[in-house]
């Protein structure tokens, strides 16, 4: 079955990084686009950033300046750097998978979700 396992939540203070990554088993990884979203307490999960097969990638907005996704075909693994850490990117990381280009930037156009990693940033 399709697994999609994340890893690199933590905790740090404002302005420092830290690199999420999401290793993939039970698909054929190359062909599918691979989105980071992200959920708050109390808030609904929001789109971070997609990269596609083809290696495009797309930001909400108000993150692209801080955040840089990218993958590794060879390994299975779709990774985010996230840099100049802010209270308010504390949340719940999640990966997830789809082959559909046409949804990407919503929860629903997603086929496969990872379990999500922790993000805790102190001000």
């Amino acid at each position: 079955q399709v697994q999609l396992v994340e890893s690199g939540g933590g905790s740090v203070q404002t302005g420092y990084s830290l690199k999420l990554s999401c290793t993939a088993s039970g698909l054929t990884f190359k062909n599918y686009h691979m989105g980071w979203f992200r959920q708050a307490p109390g808030k609904e999960r929001e789109f971070v950033a997609v990269i596609t097969y083809s290696n495009n990638t797309l930001y909400a907005n108000s993150l692209k300046d801080r955040f840089i996704i990218s993958r590794d075909n060879a390994k299975n693994t779709v990774y985010l750097q996230m840099d100049s850490l802010k209270p308010e990117d504390t949340a719940v990381y999640y990966c997830a998978a789809t082959r559909s280009i046409s949804t990407v930037m919503t929860t629903e156009g997603y086929d496969y979700w990872g379990q999500g990693t922790q993000v805790t940033v102190s001000s």
